[in-house]
């Protein structure tokens, strides 16, 4: 089922998100949804608060493949990279933002297992933006040069 995106100005995005403590059903049809919208989106993430649930989930779907963050946490982060970023939940809008080049995060699936991954380039930033979703942070806090995106 497609999920409503939720836009900038929407209180929930702005919320620091709860710890996901119950893997049931409910969280597996959650992330169903949530890859369905990413995909219909055609965006690189989605984080559970954009589609108005504030937990600590996310979903990834990048060159390197489809990801499912349950409570990811960073262990480091190293090097820079500059670039454009654009998100769901800020429509018709870019900027340029300033992330780690390689990241390591542990987490835990929709099973509760735990993980670790070490993420670069690309897959770093989109991990990066989607994990700031989880503490209310879109990344027009981070850009100095928002403007309007070109289609």
């Amino acid at each position: 089922m497609l999920l409503e995106i939720l836009q900038v100005g929407s209180p929930v995005l702005r919320e620091t998100c709860k710890t996901v403590t119950r893997f049931d059903p409910a969280l597996c049809e959650l992330l169903d949804n949530m890859k369905e919208t990413l995909k219909e989106a055609k965006g690189a993430g989605l984080a559970a608060p954009q589609v108005g649930v504030p937990i600590r989930a996310v979903v990834v779907d990048v060159e390197e493949g489809y990801f499912e963050f349950i409570n990811p946490k960073f262990i480091w982060k190293k090097g820079e990279q500059t670039g454009p970023e654009g998100c769901l939940s800020v429509k018709g809008k870019a900027g340029t933002v300033t992330r780690p080049d390689k990241v390591k995060i542990i987490f835990q699936d929709r099973n509760g297992d735990k993980y670790s991954l070490v993420a670069r380039d690309f897959f770093a930033r989109a991990v990066c933006h989607e994990l700031d979703h989880l503490d209310g942070i879109l990344y027009t806090d981070l850009s100095k040069d928002v403007h309007d995106a070109e289609d």
